[in-house]
C-alpha cells in the first residue's frame, strides 16, 4: 500500500506509459492527416460519449473501492480477534498445563493470519512460513485443502481439550468459540473477495470503452486545438486512462502490488502484539520501504 509518495504527472504517466506514448503518436498522426487531407471533426457525439463514459469509469472506481476497503475492515477484524483470542486464552487458562495451551493457542494464532495471508496472495506455503508452531503440527495443516483453517480448526480442537481437562469452564468455552466464529467469519468473507471477482462486463467494457474513446479523442479535438491536438488529446486520455487503472489497482485487495492492502504489516502488527502479551520479545515492525509503500 503506497503511504506518502507524492502524486505528480510524472508518477501517473509512469504507470500507465506504454498506453500513453501509443496515444500520443496516434494524435499526431490524426493531426498531420487533417492537415493533409481536411475532414470535418464533429464534436457533440464525443462529448456524450465522454460523459458516459466518465460515468462508467466513476462507478467502476467506487466498486473497485468498495472491495478494498471492505478487505481492510475485515483485516481489522482479525487483528482485533487475534487480540481477543491470546488475552482470552491467557487469562481463562491457569496453571501450569493451562498456561502452556495458552501459549500454544497464542503462537498458532500468528501461524494461522502468516497462513491467510499466503493463501489470499497465492504465495507458495511450507513449514518455514508457519513460525511459532511444531513441525509435525504444521505438515498437518499443510496438507488441507485450506491450510489456515486447518489452524483454526487445531485451536478449536485444543479449547475442547482444556473443556475437558477441567482448565476452563462450559462459559469460558463459549466466549473463545465466539471469538474463533468471528475469525472464522472474517475469513470467508475475504475468500469470497478473492475468489469472487468482479464481472467481467465490469472490467471489459470500461477497458474497451476508454481505448476506443482515446482513438476518437483527437477526431474530435484536431478542429479546435489544431497543432496542439497531440498535447490536448493526450493530456485528457491519460486523465481516463488513469482512472481505469485505479479500478485495476483497487479490485483485488489480497493481491500482491504496491497498490493492495499490506497484510505483510497488519501480520507482523498481530505478531507483536501476541507475543508480547505472553512476555515475549518480538520483532520489529514492518515500515515504509524506499519508494514509499508498506507491504
Amino acid at each position: 500500500m503506497i503511504i506518502h509518495t507524492p502524486h505528480t504527472l510524472r508518477s501517473i504517466a509512469r504507470q500507465i506509459k506504454t498506453p500513453l506514448v501509443l496515444l500520443f503518436v496516434w494524435d499526431v498522426i490524426v493531426t498531420i492527416t487533417y492537415y493533409v487531407v481536411p475532414f470535418p471533426a464533429p464534436g457533440l457525439p464525443l462529448t456524450l460519449f465522454g460523459s458516459v463514459l466518465a460515468l462508467i469509469l466513476g462507478f467502476r472506481s467506487t466498486s473497485a473501492y468498495q472491495r478494498w476497503w471492505e478487505g481492510r475492515g475485515l483485516w481489522g477484524l482479525m487483528i482485533n480477534a487475534s487480540r481477543n483470542l491470546a488475552r482470552a486464552s491467557r487469562n481463562f487458562m491457569t496453571g501450569a498445563q493451562g498456561q502452556a495451551m495458552a501459549r500454544a493457542i497464542v503462537l498458532r494464532q500468528i501461524a494461522y493470519v502468516n497462513a491467510l495471508r499466503c493463501q489470499l496472495r497465492r504465495l507458495p506455503m511450507t513449514g518455514d512460513t508457519l513460525p511459532y508452531i511444531p513441525a509435525a503440527e504444521a505438515d498437518a495443516a499443510l496438507s488441507r485443502a485450506n491450510t489456515a483453517n486447518g489452524l483454526l480448526d487445531a485451536t478449536g480442537a485444543q479449547v475442547a481439550q482444556a473443556r475437558a481437562n477441567g482448565i476452563i469452564d462450559s462459559m469460558q468455552q463459549t466466549q473463545i468459540e465466539r471469538v474463533l466464529v468471528d475469525i472464522a467469519n472474517a475469513q470467508g468473507g475475504m475468500e469470497r473477495l478473492k475468489n469472487t471477482p468482479l464481472p467481467s462486463q465490469f472490467r471489459l467494457f470500461p477497458t474497451y470503452f476508454t481505448h476506443l474513446f482515446c482513438v476518437l479523442l483527437p477526431f474530435g479535438l484536431v478542429e479546435a486545438l489544431g497543432p496542439a491536438t497531440p498535447l490536448g488529446s493526450t493530456v485528457a486520455g491519460m486523465m481516463f486512462m488513469a482512472v481505469l487503472a485505479i479500478g485495476d489497482d483497487l479490485v483485488d485487495p489480497f493481491a500482491n502490488t504496491r497498490h493492495d492492502l499490506p497484510l505483510d504489516t497488519m501480520c507482523r502488527t498481530i505478531e507483536i502484539d501476541l507475543l508480547q502479551g505472553l512476555g515475549e520479545s518480538a520483532p520489529a515492525p514492518i515500515t515504509v520501504d524506499a519508494e514509499g509503500v508498506l507491504w
